[in-house]
């Protein structure tokens, strides 16, 4: 494993590939987005053949009872319903895989180029197989999604990561799927739409707005890193190498697993006292939500309405199908403060509860906003980061990315990390914030259902 991670970081820092030059992947994809054909338009639930309002369970269904079902959320204090809403049920585990491969010396991640019918710009960087268990077992009638058997036969090969990790906990109730990554020697027919790319590369088109899909990005998030130990003049060669030493520090050289505890001492009293009572239950039963103008919405603000589209995208499995999608209402924002500390990179994370976590509470980026809430009232740490957005001062990343395409329409998010002082924000253990280094994280991360989507999405923006 030990060159493996030599590899990695290698990877990490090559922004230039040697399979792929820049340019040649960026006409790639700009070819890819003007030649592949896609119609998607809205429609009204019964124009579809497929997809129905299932009177008895209380749901949105299809007549395979595959994929995914839209069902109605209550959360009671007491006998008080103090938030409802619709939720996507999808209790089925999928595939998210990148194959990866040294090639002349450097580590290369096979990536695809892929369209889902959410998507703003047809086309996004995902990964080598983005499937459900519904694509890969074939009960939509398509074709076996490509690559799959180097992951159903991932024990024959290096397995960098295999994790199960949440999805969108705001819209998903209890959805996961499994993040993994295999390296493998032998050579590699290469499909259409397929290209090899380092991880630099990766990470470069990670600054352009909606290019890399979140698969990719919870993917690379989960790469382990934490696991080496360093000596002191590999570390010094490391920190030489990169353009962000702290950040070098902050992977490699930290011992903040102390952290850990306090983190767990938080979130457990959190899972032991909640007294609310969490139900799923019939879209009817949800009397702030009605269907209005073929579309189900909220009857006051909220961050999204459900709609139904046909769609028609070529090149894919299945080339044309109906389904709902949830539709945002505006872009929400994900913002991370971080600092050096000691010439250690620290980032800050709050502890967040969202109605389909898998276990009531994750870890988070410092802010998580969604759209009617991006207004206030923010907390102290949220008014200071508020100010230092609109000051645009020491912002290491601003990107607008794009949520998972299969289940949302046009959905995009603006993520934002933002270098401080420590001392400009004051934010307190007991109200769930805590300081933390790169490794804590990524020690974190290699558990189930601890780091939520939003906080994974930005640690993969990060660059050494």
């Amino acid at each position: 494993m030990s060159n493996l991670f030599y590899a990695l970081f290698h990877s990490w820092l090559q922004v230039e590939g040697n399979v792929s030059d820049n340019n040649e992947i960026d006409a790639w994809i700009a070819e890819l987005n003007n030649n592949t054909k896609v119609d998607i338009h809205k429609i009204a639930l019964k124009q579809s053949d497929f997809w129905f309002y299932d009177e008895d369970a209380g749901e949105i269904r299809n007549k395979n009872r595959s994929f995914f079902a839209i069902k109605g959320f209550q959360r009671k204090s007491g006998n008080t319903v103090v938030l409802e809403q619709p939720v996507i049920l999808q209790n089925e585990i999928g595939y998210l895989g990148i194959i990866c491969k040294e090639i002349d010396g450097v580590l290369h991640f096979l990536m695809q180029a892929k369209i889902e019918p959410g998507n703003l710009n047809k086309i996004q960087l995902s990964p080598t197989i983005q499937a459900t268990k519904s694509n890969f077992t074939q009960k939509h009638g398509g074709k076996k999604p490509k690559y799959l058997d180097y992951f159903i036969n991932a024990a024959d090969y290096e397995i960098i990561v295999d994790q199960i990790q949440s999805e969108q906990s705001s819209r998903f109730y209890k959805k996961r799927n499994r993040n993994i990554i295999i390296k493998v020697d032998e050579d590699i027919p290469l499909e259409k739409n397929f290209k090899w790319m380092t991880l630099g590369q990766i990470k470069r088109l990670m600054r352009r707005d909606n290019i890399v899909n979140m698969d990719t990005r919870t993917v690379l998030s989960c790469i382990p890193y934490y696991a080496h130990t360093l000596d002191r003049e590999t570390l010094s060669k490391m920190k030489h190498a990169a353009n962000d030493a702290a950040l070098v520090a902050s992977v490699f050289d930290t011992h903040g697993e102390a952290m850990i505890p306090r983190i767990y001492q938080y979130i457990n009293n959190v899972k032991m006292f909640e007294e609310t009572t969490d139900a799923l239950v019939p879209l009817s039963a949800l009397s702030s939500w009605e269907e209005k103008n073929n579309e189900i919405v909220c009857k006051k603000a909220h961050d999204f309405k459900v709609v139904f589209c046909d769609i028609m995208i070529e090149g894919r499995e299945v080339t044309r199908w109906t389904q709902p999608l949830f539709e945002a209402t505006g872009i929400a924002l994900f913002g991370m403060f971080t600092c050096i500390e000691n010439g250690v990179r620290k980032f800050l994370i709050k502890a967040k509860k969202e109605i389909g976590c898998f276990d009531l509470i994750e870890l988070g980026p410092t802010l998580q906003l969604e759209p009617s809430h991006l207004h206030g009232p923010y907390d102290q740490v949220g008014t200071v980061f508020m100010q230092k957005m609109k000051e645009q001062k020491h912002v290491l990343h601003d990107v607008l990315l794009s949520e998972e395409g299969g289940r949302f329409y046009h959905e995009q998010n603006r993520n934002v990390i933002i270098e401080i002082n420590k001392e400009d924000v004051i934010a307190n253990e007991q109200d769930g914030y805590f300081w933390v280094d790169y490794k804590t994280l990524n020690t974190l991360v290699q558990v189930n259902n601890c780091l939520n989507i939003q906080l994974r999405n930005l640690l993969s923006l990060l660059e050494v």
